[in-house]
């Protein structure tokens, strides 16, 4: 069994997590896969190492011996790796191909840290999601990180943060606008093959409301950039106030700067997960795993 360690990876992920949904999430990996590497190690054991509960996932007294010793091996293997990219110590150039939210207004912060992870240098392509997929495929970057899911064979796709949509304007708004008070204002929106446009054709249609019938647009942007900017830059002592809706990542500094007001829609949130996504044939690289691993550790708090 330790001659495949992903299989204790599995473990150490389920028993982490709590859950098996979780840890496939996590990993990767379907379910099932995750329940078959269970009962695999269970089987070579010959013992019982979780129990299921509505709570989560408990460990039986064999379980919590087999954790204890998983988690000083998986130290071990860690401490090797890094080690062995001290050793490969070759000139790279570590290439992310991110879509425009997460390369131009989460990356940034992180950048020195990922540089340090491998030990190179990381250049960011900002691209579409689509496109950077492409990259990824045509092997012209090392990973994407995507907020659109586009789902491609030969490539692994890990569930990586949540982001969340606001509306925001120039002009102080409610904490939270109702549906019905949605026509009250003009509009700046993306354009229609967007990311956001689409998940807010989704919700306006669950509220039987069209963007280009119900509502007074102003313009139509390609890039979250260009739609800031012309909230910033929109008349505050017009007779419609303007609003648009961004990833609170992108306006998160003119927010707490007070230049530019947030709002909520009444009825729910409205959130989208990130990805990671990287090549099945680089599941095993160092500079690959390191990076990837880094960006898992991280915490942001978009609330």
């Amino acid at each position: 069994m330790l001659k495949d360690f992903s299989k204790v990876l599995t473990f150490l992920t389920v028993v982490r997590e709590r859950s098996f949904s979780r840890a496939s999430a996590k990993m990767g990996i379907s379910q099932p896969a995750v329940t078959q590497q269970i009962k695999f190690i269970e089987e070579y054991m010959q013992t019982k190492l979780l129990d299921r509960k509505k709570n989560g996932i408990i460990l039986t007294k064999e379980g919590e011996e087999l954790y204890r010793i998983a988690q000083k091996l998986e130290k071990c293997i860690q401490n090797t790796e890094k080690e062995i990219v001290k050793i490969i110590n070759k000139e790279l150039n570590f290439i992310i191909s991110a879509s425009y939210t997460i390369g131009s207004y989460i990356l940034p912060n992180y950048i020195s840290n990922i540089k340090e992870s491998i030990a190179n240098e990381v250049f960011i392509n900002i691209k579409k999601s689509n496109e950077a997929i492409d990259d990824l495929i045509s092997e012209r970057a090392d990973i994407a990180l995507i907020e659109s899911p586009n789902f491609k064979e030969g490539v692994i796709y890990r569930e990586w943060m949540e982001d969340e949509l606001v509306f925001f304007s120039n002009t102080p708004l409610p904490k939270y606008i109702k549906p019905s008070d949605l026509k009250k204002y003009a509009w700046v929106c993306r354009e229609e093959n967007s990311h956001t446009r689409r998940i807010m054709a989704e919700i306006f249609g669950e509220l039987a409301l069209a963007c280009s019938e119900d509502f007074e647009m102003r313009s139509v942007l390609s890039d979250s950039t260009a739609v800031k900017q012309t909230i910033l830059k929109y008349p505050t002592d017009a007779k419609k106030p303007v609003i648009a809706v961004m990833s609170r990542f992108v306006i998160a500094d003119e927010i707490e700067r007070g230049v530019l007001f947030e709002a909520r829609l009444k009825t729910k949130k409205i959130k989208r997960k990130l990805y990671i996504a990287y090549l099945k044939q680089d599941k095993h690289n160092a500079f690959v795993d390191n990076v990837v691993k880094y960006l898992q550790s991280l915490k942001l708090a978009n609330s």
